[in-house]
């Protein structure tokens, strides 16, 4: 009997446009109302973008402001800085 290796999911990092697997990855969640954060379980609901677990990816996500494109919306400043504090204080 042949096992069939298990599909690895893999999303694409915003910060540096690479693709790595999902669980290498941090969720950033935009429920359908509330404030955008970064889903540490992967099952939160609503929308959803992966960046890296690396420092410049975060720094390139909020130079660029890029959450504002990918969820079509304003996302405020200090979304970005809780989301650069938490990968911090995640560390």
């Amino acid at each position: 009997v042949r096992t069939v290796p298990k599909k690895i999911p893999m999303r694409q990092c915003l910060g540096c446009r690479e693709m790595k697997p999902k669980k290498e990855m941090l969720r950033v969640v935009r429920p359908k109302e509330g404030d955008v954060f970064i889903d540490l379980t992967g099952k939160a609901a609503g929308r959803g973008a992966y960046v890296c677990d690396d420092p410049a990816c975060i720094r390139k996500l909020k130079k660029g402001r890029l959450l504002n494109k990918v969820f079509s919306a304003e996302i405020p400043a200090e979304v970005y800085e809780k989301i650069e504090e938490d990968f911090l204080a995640k560390k």
